[in-house]
C-alpha cells in the first residue's frame, strides 16, 4: 500500500537532493583525500552509507514517536551535541543519500525505490535544520555563505563576558592550546581517523577586530562506542566546548564539516580569550568547567589534556590489536551513528539500534576491499563517473560546469504510475565483530546505564526548551527586552555565569565587554 505523495512533496524532495548534492561535491572537491594506515577508510565509509540507507528511516520515525525533529533541535540549540554542525547539518541527509546512490549503481534498487523513505528523511532534516538554524534564518551553511551562527544573544553574552583574556606565551594560552591539540588528537582516533568527533561554528563578532569561534569536542569519556570501554573512564566530561576569541582574524568560512578558513590565516597566537564548558541532554545550558578563576582554568586545561593523552595511548594499544573486520566495523559505526544523539535527546537510545551493522548492509562486506572501495567512493563523489551521475548534455553543474549530478532525482511520472517500492521496511537483525558495549555512559549527572540515561532525559525538560520560552526568539527579544519574561529567560541562561548571573536582558555588547576581566 503506497503512501500518497503529492507533486509539491516531490518538487521539494528533488530540490533538496540537488542542493545536498551540489554542496557535497563542493565540500569534497575542496578538501584533501582521506587516507589512513590503520583504518580501511573508504571501505568503512561505504559500509556506513549502506547501513544508514537501510536503518535510518525506521530509527528517525522511532525518534519522532518520542519527540519531533524540530523540538529536538530546540534543545540542541541550547547546548552542544554531536547531532549539531556536522552530524545533522550535513551527514544526516548525505550519508543516507550516498547509500541510495551506491545501491542504484550496483543495480540493487531502482531510482524510484525507497521514495517514501527518501521524502521522509529529507523532510526530517529540513524541519530539524530550519529549527536549529532559526536564529540566523538559514537552512544550511551553504545558504548562509558558509557561516554557522546558531546561538542566541543571551548565550553569546555569557560566553563573551566570562571568557578569560590570554595572550601567546602566557600560562592560560599555552594550556588551552595543549588541551585542544591533545583532545583533537584523541577525537581523531576515537572516530577512526575522521573529524566527526569535533566541530566548530561561528564566527561571532566580539569587537571590531575580534571574532569568536566555538569549538566542540565529543565522545571524550564513557560513551556509545564499544572500543572506548575502559579507555577514557577517568575523563569526567563526555562533551566539552571551548570558546575562543581571536584577534585580527576574519573567519570567512565555517562549513557543515566543522572546517574553518580565515583571512589572514588562522594562527593560534592570535587567540586572545578562552572559556570552557560542558553540556549534554541533561543540562539546561552550557555549564562552566574550571571557570572560577584564570588559575583554575589553566589547571583544568592542563589536567584534562593529560587525561586525553593517557586515553589516546590506551586507545592506540587497543585498536592496534583489532582485525581488519573490527576496524571496518568501528569506522562504519562511527559514521553511521553520527546522528545517534538525536535518540539520546529523545530519550529512546538503544545500543542495538546504533552499534550494529544491518544484515542487508553486511552482505556487501565481501566487496569492500581497499581497491574497490577507493575506486567506487571516488567515482561517487569526485569526479562523478558513475552511471547515475550522468545528466543530459546541455546541463552544467554549479561547481565544475559538467553535465553531472551527485544524486538521482525522482521522476514525477511516479505520481500516476506508482511503479515503486516505497520503503526498505523495518530494522533487520544487526551484527558486529566488536566486543559487547559495557552499559555505562558518562553524563552531567554521573555515570548512568542506558535505561537510566533514557529515563532521566524523558523526565527532564530544560526551562529554555519549555513551552514557556522555546518560541521566544531573537525577534521577540528585540521588541520585548525590557519585559519580565525576557529577564526571566535571560536569567535562566545566566544562572552559571561568573559575570552576568541575574543581570537579565537589555545589555548591549559594549556593556558586556565592560564587565569582563582584564
Amino acid at each position: 500500500m503506497h503512501k500518497e505523495l503529492s507533486y509539491t512533496q516531490l518538487l521539494e524532495t528533488n530540490n533538496l537532493l540537488q542542493n545536498h548534492g551540489e554542496e557535497t561535491y563542493w565540500l569534497c572537491v575542496t578538501r584533501t583525500v582521506q587516507e589512513s594506515k590503520l583504518f580501511p577508510v573508504s571501505a568503512y565509509i561505504l559500509l556506513s552509507y549502506l547501513n544508514a540507507f537501510y536503518r535510518w528511516p525506521t530509527l528517525l520515525r522511532k525518534i519522532e514517536r518520542h519527540m519531533p525533529a524540530e523540538r529536538i533541535a530546540d534543545r540542541v540549540r541550547n547546548v552542544s551535541a554531536k547531532c549539531e554542525t556536522i552530524g545533522t547539518a550535513w551527514c544526516l541527509p548525505n550519508f543516507y543519500l550516498l547509500g541510495r546512490e551506491h545501491l542504484i549503481n550496483m543495480g540493487m534498487i531502482r531510482p524510484q525505490d525507497g521514495i517514501e523513505d527518501v521524502a521522509y528523511v529529507c523532510d526530517f532534516w529540513k524541519r530539524y535544520a530550519l529549527s536549529w538554524r532559526r536564529n540566523e534564518g538559514h537552512i544550511s551553511a551553504r545558504e548562509a555563505n558558509h557561516r554557522c551562527q546558531i546561538y542566541p544573544e543571551r548565550k553569546l553574552q555569557v560566553f563573551h563576558a566570562d571568557m578569560y583574556p590570554c595572550e601567546a606565551g602566557d600560562a592560560l594560552h599555552t594550556a588551552a592550546g595543549k588541551f585542544m591539540a591533545a583532545t583533537a588528537q584523541y577525537g581523531f582516533l576515537v572516530s577512526c581517523e575522521s573529524r566527526v568527533s569535533m566541530t566548530a561554528h561561528g564566527p561571532y563578532k566580539i569587537a571590531d577586530n575580534v571574532e569568536m569561534l566555538v569549538r566542540n569536542f565529543y565522545d571524550l569519556s564513557q560513551n556509545d562506542y564499544p572500543w572506548t570501554d575502559g579507555v577514557a573512564d577517568d575523563m569526567p566530561y563526555n562533551c566539552l566546548t571551548v570558546t575562543t576569541a581571536v584577534k585580527d582574524t576574519h573567519f570567512y568560512l565555517v562549513d557543515d564539516w566543522g572546517s574553518f578558513e580565515a583571512k589572514p590565516d588562522y594562527k593560534s597566537e592570535n587567540i586572545c580569550g578562552v572559556g570552557l564548558y560542558t553540556s549534554d541532554p541533561l543540562t539546561e545550558t552550557h555549564v562552566p568547567v574550571g571557570m572560577g578563576s584564570r588559575e583554575e582554568l589553566t589547571r583544568t586545561f592542563e589536567e584534562l589534556a593529560e587525561k586525553m593523552r593517557q586515553a589516546n595511548t590506551k586507545l592506540w594499544m587497543r585498536l592496534s590489536g583489532y582485525t581488519r573486520d573490527q576496524l571496518l566495523d568501528c569506522g562504519a559505526l562511527v559514521y553511521y551513528s553520527i546522528v545517534k544523539d538525536l535518540a539520546h535527546f529523545a530519550g529512546c537510545y538503544e545500543i542495538d539500534d546504533w552499534m550494529k551493522i544491518d544484515e542487508r548492509a553486511n552482505r556487501f562486506r565481501g566487496l569492500l576491499n581497499d581497491d574497490y572501495a577507493n575506486e567506487v567512493l571516488g567515482a561517487m563523489l569526485v569526479p562523478l563517473t558513475l552511471p547515475s551521475s550522468q545528466a543530459q548534455e546541455y546541463l552544467m553543474m554549479v561547481h565544475g560546469n559538467q553535465a553531472r549530478r551527485v544524486y538521482t532525482p525522482f521522476s514525477y511520472a511516479l505520481l500516476d504510475a506508482k511503479d515503486y517500492v516505497g520503503s526498505v521496511g523495518g530494522l533487520h537483525a544487526g551484527t558486529s565483530t566488536l566486543p559487547d558495549k559495557i552499559d555505562r555512559y558518562r553524563t552531567s549527572q554521573g555515570v548512568l546505564t542506558n535505561a537510566e540515561f533514557n529515563a532521566r532525559v524523558k523526565a527532564f525538560t530544560p526551562a529554555l526548551a519549555s513551552a514557556k520560552f522555546r518560541d521566544l526568539d531573537e525577534t521577540w527579544v528585540k521588541y520585548h527586552y525590557d519585559s519580565p519574561m525576557a529577564n526571566e529567560m535571560y536569567r535562566a541562561e545566566q544562572q552559571y555565569s561568573r559575570k552576568l548571573k541575574d543581570r537579565g536582558a537589555g545589555l548591549r555588547r559594549a556593556d558586556v565587554e565592560a564587565l569582563r576581566d582584564r
